[in-house]
């Protein structure tokens, strides 16, 4: 199975960025019908997890996929 992969660490302090980054990699699996995306925010504070999980629930965004992991051995990251 194919997956996308974005590593959110060099970004975690820009947040315009890290929103267009997100964006991109929903359009790209949307445009190659990729059904996974691997989202790695890192451990860290636990902010920039959040920040994630608060894009991925705004409801133009959630249309896009059908379900959200958090990885239960690895705290960092999420699949969606």
């Amino acid at each position: 199975m194919a997956k996308l992969k974005l590593d959110l660490h060099d970004i975690f302090n820009k947040g315009r960025t890290i929103d267009e980054e997100l964006n991109r990699i929903i359009d790209e699996a949307v445009k190659k019908k990729i059904s996974l995306i691997e989202i790695i925010p890192g451990k860290g504070s636990g902010q920039l997890k959040k920040k994630v999980l608060r894009f991925l629930q705004q409801s133009h965004i959630k249309a896009l996929y059908h379900r959200v992991e958090k990885d239960s051995k690895n705290f960092g990251r999420i699949y969606r």
